[in-house]
């Protein structure tokens, strides 16, 4: 039980402080942002589509 909790203690350690995960943090901020603007971007596009169907529909109303 105690190797158990030295290892986990040993690989949250090397987690921490390890510089290779810096990359990694780098690496979900930028991933973070890319997803952040597709979310504000779809609100857009979004909006657009609605209106292209509102109008589609208007027109095939006003012609049957």
């Amino acid at each position: 039980m105690v190797s158990r909790f030295q290892s986990l203690f040993f690989q949250l350690h090397y987690r921490f402080f390890a510089d290779d995960g810096q990359d990694l943090v780098e690496f979900a901020l930028v991933a973070a942002m890319i997803s952040l603007a597709c979310v504000a971007g779809m609100r857009t596009v979004a909006s657009d589509i609605s209106n292209a169907f509102s109008n589609l529909g208007t027109t095939f109303n006003g012609n049957i």
